[in-house]
């Protein structure tokens, strides 16, 4: 059968065309196709964007503190870099899957990466706690305190959520109540890590970053930039919820 574009509607699906194209670009950009290695998908559409924008971020922190005499907090940077570049893998992998079989793949891999990640923010949480306890340490004395004092909460809850969403539904009550509340789950996915990027960016204005590492604030945040660039355009609008009618968005039921 025919779209009402006259491209038959299983080329459509293949291309993510419809209700599961992205929120930006072509369509097909961020759909993974029937055949096609799951790991194509953090490469797929604008994911090279998000690819150079977290390994450069990666680079910029990793370079800036391997470039100093190593101390115990040197650890709490690096871990949470690698952790925040893992976790970014976590959604790049996942966004484009379409098909239950993909999708059940993708969620796999989505939790490992997770897990990997996660593991590497709470060393690193650890890390600066351990660090903070020494006297003369104020805590939440900086904007980059605080914010990562919320990301942490944040992305640690977000991860318990989706771990009983997908594998404990019965804790909502059972699949089709844990099925409608995942497109909040996603939304507070793109946030969580938009916190995440800020901050990173805030961390260069930290006493540490000013007057040993020397991180230059514009560097992360054209890099974090470029994370947001290359992942918000693959969004799908109907895995949020929305869906495109006449040409404006909705939401569905």
């Amino acid at each position: 059968m025919a779209s009402a574009t006259g491209v038959p509607e299983n080329i459509n699906a293949a291309r993510g065309a419809g209700e599961d194209e992205p929120l930006l670009g072509r369509r097909g950009d961020a759909a993974q196709l029937e055949g096609d290695s799951i790991w194509k998908n953090l490469w797929l559409g604008t994911a090279p964007l998000a690819q150079a924008g977290i390994w450069i971020l990666a680079a910029i922190i990793w370079g800036a503190i391997l470039s100093h005499d190593l101390i115990f907090f040197s650890a709490h940077p690096l871990l949470n870099s690698a952790g925040l570049l893992l976790v970014t893998q976590a959604a790049l992998i996942l966004q484009p899957t379409h098909t239950p079989a993909q999708k059940r793949t993708g969620t796999l891999l989505h939790a490992l990466f997770h897990l990997f990640g996660l593991s590497a923010l709470l060393a690193g949480l650890v890390i600066i706690e351990l660090n903070k306890a020494g006297p003369g340490h104020e805590h939440f004395a900086s904007p980059h305190a605080i914010l990562g004092l919320i990301f942490y909460i944040a992305i640690f809850l977000q991860a318990l959520v989706g771990f009983t969403q997908y594998y404990t539904p019965s804790l909502y009550g059972g699949v089709d109540q844990a099925k409608a509340i995942w497109k909040y789950h996603r939304a507070a996915g793109y946030v969580v890590a938009t916190v995440g990027l800020a901050t990173v960016c805030a961390a260069s204005w930290t006493t540490y970053s000013l007057n040993v590492a020397h991180i230059q604030h514009w560097a992360v945040i054209v890099a974090s930039v470029l994370v947001l660039v290359g992942v918000v355009p693959r969004i799908k609008l109907q895995k949020l919820g929305l869906r495109r009618a006449d040409g404006e968005l909705r939401l569905s039921s």
